[in-house]
């Protein structure tokens, strides 16, 4: 990677798209093929379906003893060499634990043995990520944004056999990669992707553009960049994916950015001028770029559900040892009731969240399930629930809650990173899909079975004959399914009688289930083609979706875990109980909210602020922001060039 040049070229320019080509677009890069059974997919269907589910899936336990050998090793390596204080605190992954990391063939968790990797099942994987986030979160992130979605996943899964036995045994032990397709002005709208690759008359393609929020990208030796290659005639063309080489010349590290969290990790503004990319280094076909990223991510968000999981344990962990050790009013503070809310709060859904994150891993290492929704799920459920855990740790511990773990050790206290922590979660709920990106990509696909029947009738190109063919088709499929949304399992008071106590949980889900599927089709009754536009309704919807999955693992996990072990069982019963006590409520709550709600005034409130009716409000208060424009062509800084090479070399 080069340093700043002073002369650079301007970013290609962006885009002018519509809404229709933004949608079109999007659309275009969905997997449309439901080739295998999806557990939540049934129940926004008003299907719940549990044997998919139930017995617990428990993988292929031929190599459980070499994982477990791996996390044992990786632990004392994250208790002995790594110092979460100091990455704080200077804000880098210093050099030792990247070597460490790489020796312990951390790098190489995903890839599989016949490349020089440890093949790690993804159950044991997201326990690894855990691991390492727990020691800091920028190192689970550093590991996760290398594989998950950075070189090794896509080459695995769409590239070609040179690819794989060229570039995955370098990522395996030497090489970090990075994925880029964030750009300035493009985050969710991959419609207006303006990074390029131009096909030379030699078949090779020259890469210009500019991407931002590149994590890894400040010291990869290897990227996954989407660009989009102009279309021809007799060229396709579209959003394609690349294996660049960082070193490249043309390639410049403009910035490396800092967060409010995440303080390690290495992400940055990256340039591409004229970056020369040969052919053999396309992954997929020309155009085929954001389905590769969008299949990529199916099963790569399943480390950030981890991770959370992960925290929220840790975070139930202090909540309990600091609620028993603080006496408040003559009684340690977990005797009171508005404290141990909290903790009941913190512990049943900790429970949960891992509950979410093993299941879902699970289906994933068998390969039988089709687990998108659950993935997304996963990552939305995790990302909302860890971040209000988290945040009632802070309010637990009070004012230590909010001072920083070296300040409570420079005065002789433990130093526990509450606030830290709160920082660290905070971003789970943006990227790998933002709250509001997720629940529009569930919505969609849990509407799916309804758009493929009866789109064409709310379709405004489709012509009389398309709609009457899909009149006749909707005619028919609800006169099947319609029927089955009035009675269930669930109304039978002995269904579900092995799962004992936690029985009337999922006699809960399942009427909960057909109840859902209710609400939506009487929903796409009365909104049509404008049900796209009710995202906050959609929202509750697919929250509702959430609560259910999130349920049903709970009570399943418990179960297997009776099984294995009836005291631990007993135990998980009661985590599992209880957080689908609280889970209920919630749900009801999102249910009655679906039709009783401040939606229509809200979106008149917004209008009027936007127009500027309300600028009086801002009156009386000073704006601290640093002049500039609200989206830059890249913010100008100092080159990371000598870093990058001590780090990466």
């Amino acid at each position: 990677m080069t340093a700043v040049d002073p002369n650079r070229t301007a970013q290609p320019q962006q885009r002018s798209v519509d809404e229709r080509e933004a949608r079109q677009v999007a659309e275009q890069a969905r997997e449309t093929r439901w080739d295998k059974p999806s557990f939540s997919k049934e129940i926004f269907l008003g299907r719940f379906r549990l044997d998919l589910i139930h017995p617990y899936p428990e993988g292929d336990q031929q190599h459980r003893e070499r994982d477990e050998e791996f996390l044992a090793r990786l632990r004392q390596f994250c208790e002995e060499k790594v110092d979460g204080t100091d990455i704080e605190r200077n804000g880098v992954i210093p050099d030792e634990v990247l070597a460490g990391l790489k020796e312990l063939g951390a790098l190489g968790m995903k890839i599989g043995t016949d490349h020089g990797g440890l093949g790690l099942s993804q159950v044991y994987y997201n326990r690894a990520l855990a691991i390492a986030g727990s020691a800091h979160p920028s190192l689970g992130a550093l590991l996760s944004a290398h594989q998950s979605i950075g070189v090794p996943q896509p080459v695995k899964l769409f590239g070609t056999a040179q690819q794989r036995e060229e570039f995955l045994p370098r990522c395996a032990r030497t090489d970090i990669s990075a994925f880029l397709l964030t750009e300035p002005d493009v985050g969710s709208d991959p419609a207006r992707l303006a990074a390029t690759a131009t096909p030379t008359e030699d078949g090779d393609y020259l890469l210009d553009g500019v991407k931002l929020w590149t994590t890894n990208g400040v010291i990869a030796d290897l990227m996954v960049v989407m660009a989009r290659v102009p279309s021809a005639e007799g060229r396709r063309g579209g959003v394609t994916a690349f294996v660049v080489e960082a070193d490249s010349p043309g390639i410049t590290v403009e910035n490396r950015n800092a967060f409010m969290g995440l303080r390690g990790i290495e992400n940055g503004v990256t340039r591409f001028h004229r970056v020369r990319v040969p052919a053999k280094n396309r992954i997929g076909a020309e155009g085929a770029g954001l389905k590769i990223a969008l299949t990529t991510l199916n099963t790569g968000r399943l480390s950030l559900p981890a991770m959370c999981a992960g925290t929220a344990k840790w975070c139930a962990k202090i909540a309990r040892e600091w609620s028993a050790a603080r006496v408040q009013w003559g009684r340690p503070i977990g005797e009171h009731e508005t404290v141990s809310g909290k903790i009941a709060f913190m512990t049943a859904t900790a429970f949960a969240l891992e509950s979410v994150s093993e299941l879902s891993s699970e289906m994933a290492d068998e390969q039988r399930h089709d687990i998108r929704i659950e993935a997304a799920l996963a990552k939305l459920y995790g990302s909302e629930m860890g971040w209000s855990i988290a945040d009632e740790l802070v309010q637990i511990r009070g004012g230590r809650g909010f001072e920083s773990a070296e300040s409570l050790a420079a005065r002789g206290e433990r130093g526990v990173p509450a606030e830290q922590v709160l920082r660290d979660m905070r971003i789970n709920r943006i990227f790998e899909g933002s709250t509001e990106i997720m629940h529009l990509l569930i919505a969609r696909e849990a509407v799916d079975a309804h758009l493929s029947v009866a789109g064409d009738i709310i379709d405004p190109d489709a012509g009389l004959g398309r709609k009457a063919k899909a009149a006749a088709r909707a005619a028919k499929f609800y006169a099947g399914w319609l029927p089955t949304l009035a009675t269930g399992k669930g109304q039978l008071p002995n269904s579900y009688a092995e799962f004992g106590p936690l029985a009337g949980h999922l006699r809960y889900v399942e009427r909960a289930s057909r109840r859902l599927a209710r609400q939506t089709f009487y929903a796409m009754s009365r909104w049509q083609g404008k049900m796209e536009l009710k995202q906050r309704f959609l929202a509750r919807i697919v929250d509702i979706g959430a609560e259910l999955f999130a349920m049903s693992a709970s009570c399943v996990r418990a179960e297997m875990l009776r099984k294995q072990d009836p005291e631990q069982g007993r135990s998980a019963y009661e985590l599992a109980g209880t957080f689908c006590a609280q889970s209920r409520l919630r749900t009801e709550e999102l249910f009655r909210r679906l039709w009783t709600n401040t939606d229509t005034v809200d979106r008149s409130l917004a209008r009027t602020a936007l127009e500027g009716r309300h600028t009086w409000l801002e009156e009386g208060v000073l704006d601290p922001s640093i002049e500039g424009p609200w989206i830059a062509d890249t913010p100008p800084g100092p080159s990371a060039k000598e870093d990058v090479h001590r780090r990466a070399g």
